[in-house]
């Protein structure tokens, strides 16, 4: 019960956190960023910000889920996220909207805390699916979003989304407050003492590998992020339908992305998390080449479809191979810790990429994108070589 309320909730939060993504570049120019090469740059700032200050909290709300209990974390998240995405509609200035974004990533997190809730209370049999249809939330929220919020944006403008915003995750934290069960008993400062600190979990054979892992991932999957409503306006032509344009591009991905990551989470309990990790990045980093030449919108849909296959198979099996590794009692540590490596990666990534296409152009991207995937794919392969 609680594995299936916790899904409805979090693919109402990713609703609701991916609703406004579609026209963020469109808001900052409302908000007074005119200048075409600095309106990528302010794109990219918007996601980094709030990357980089969650990498700096995830650590702090992990350790506290494994002190006073995991469902009350998904709680704070979530109405947290309530409050400040409501806010982000009364920005009057892109500062407003930045300072907004980077307070978002100190407060939310609701995806690794559903993650370290279900770790904690579903067998370990099942784990991979488990996790596969909590990414398939992530995924499948993260699909209808945009799609919806494109169209809100179009017909009311671009401040009414934030506000649906609001009221989705408001509804998510009432799901989990009244619909979630987690047994959790406190645990003892004896049991706190042999759970061992966040250093000598980071010592843990396999954990730095993996936290290099998360952190490549989330870079590379998060490199076009902030340029692709550009690139659509490019493609198309037509500014003004840009905004539902891009949330069809995003939610065919999406939606990829949520099927791939349940069936390859059931596989992967069979096959084994590792091997499936592999295939799915390979495909993932093929894909972005082609992207960088798509010609038309109905190219890029077909491109994203693909690609999302691969992005959706990567999130399960990283997140099943912690639990193999960490006992249940670190699981909000541990996540924690995943956590920041992936909202580094997150978080840099924006960046980088948001300079790359003011310097470079908008197809660009998606080839440095490719070129890391395909680095991480080696790395991949050279370490599987290695004793564990």
């Amino acid at each position: 019960m609680t594995l299936y309320t916790v899904w409805v909730a979090q693919s109402c939060a990713m609703i609701g956190f991916s609703f406004v993504m579609p026209f963020i570049p469109f808001y900052i120019r409302e908000l007074g960023v005119t200048d075409p090469r600095w309106l990528p740059i302010w794109a990219g700032l918007m996601i980094s910000g709030s990357g980089i200050t969650m990498s700096l909290t995830a650590p702090i709300w992990g350790s506290l889920a494994d002190r006073y209990g995991r469902k009350i974390m998904v709680q704070r998240a979530m109405f947290g996220g309530a409050i400040i995405l409501s806010l982000m509609g009364l920005a009057r200035n892109v500062h407003q909207l930045f300072a907004l974004r980077v307070l978002q990533g100190a407060i939310t997190g609701t995806v690794s805390a559903s993650i370290a809730l279900i770790s904690s209370v579903v067998p370990a049999s099942r784990m991979g699916y488990s996790l596969g249809l909590m990414q398939m939330a992530v995924f499948g929220g993260s699909s209808v979003g945009p799609y919806l919020g494109g169209v809100v944006a179009q017909r009311f403008g671009y401040r009414i989304p934030f506000g649906v915003t609001g009221a989705l995750l408001l509804i998510s934290g009432l799901l989990v407050l009244f619909g979630a069960r987690e047994r959790f008993a406190r645990p003892s400062p004896e049991q706190r003492a042999s759970g061992g600190s966040l250093r000598e979990m980071l010592l843990t054979p396999g954990i730095l590998i993996l936290l290099l892992l998360y952190m490549m991932l989330n870079l590379g999957g998060s490199f076009v992020g902030p340029i692709v409503p550009l690139f659509v306006e490019e493609i198309l032509g037509m500014p003004g339908r840009a905004a539902s344009a891009t949330g069809v591009v995003l939610a065919v991905s999406g939606l990829t992305a949520a099927f791939a990551a349940v069936v390859v989470g059931r596989i992967s309990d069979r096959v084994g998390y590792r091997p499936i990790l592999l295939l799915c990045t390979s495909l993932a980093a093929l894909m972005c080449f082609p992207q960088a030449a798509a010609q038309s919108v109905n190219q890029l849909i077909v491109l994203r479809a693909i690609f999302g296959l691969g992005a959706g198979g990567m999130s399960p099996a990283m997140n099943a191979i912690v639990t193999t590794i960490v006992p249940r009692g670190s699981l909000g540590r541990a996540y924690g810790l995943t956590t920041t490596a992936a909202a580094i990666g997150w978080g840099i990534g924006p960046i980088i990429g948001g300079w790359a296409a003011s310097a470079l152009g908008l197809r660009m991207p998606f080839v440095i994108m490719g070129a890391m995937l395909l680095a991480l794919v080696l790395a991949q392969h050279l370490a599987s070589r290695k004793p564990r």
